[in-house]
């Protein structure tokens, strides 16, 4: 069998670990079609892995991710790791963590919600449970636990 591989990037983010399946929608959240032009984006998909049998992968150069990005893959990914890459090497490699709080990364599915008026602030939701993620509402107390759809 022929082995196929990823070339490395010189600077920017791995996201390793991801549950397979998913790296189209991590692709999603990083907002791929508004990256720079000139950065390399690959993506591999459903590959063995030791730890989850088969996961994804997503490396995104010229790319170091807000932490509002790390909460909404930690949301829809939360096995993935985020390594940053400098000159060719790994310079930090951590899990996601998902915070108790997750401020501006979802809309809220209660179109009556204050979050989605015409208000000036951001959406916030408190994590009420972690397996599985389930999320609430700050303002209306809505509980949500499909992140995919409500993503901001």
């Amino acid at each position: 069998m022929r082995e196929l591989k990823i070339t490395p990037i010189r600077n920017g983010t791995v996201i390793d670990h991801i549950a397979s399946g998913l790296a189209l929608e991590v692709l999603r959240i990083l907002r791929v079609r508004q990256l720079d032009r000139d950065s390399t984006v690959s993506v591999a998909i459903r590959v063995r892995s030791g730890k989850l049998g088969w996961k994804d992968i997503v490396k995104v150069e010229d790319v170091e991710l807000e932490p509002r990005t790390v909460n909404a893959i930690a949301l829809i990914a939360p096995t993935a790791t985020i390594s940053i890459i400098r000159d060719y090497k790994v310079r930090e490699k951590r899990a996601v963590d998902l915070p108790p709080r997750i401020v501006g990364v979802l809309r809220c599915p209660n179109l009556n919600c204050i979050s989605n008026q015409a208000e000036p602030l951001e959406s916030e939701f408190e994590v009420v449970g972690r397996r599985p993620t389930v999320l609430r509402c700050a303002f209306c107390d809505r509980r949500v636990a499909d992140f995919l759809r409500h993503l901001a």
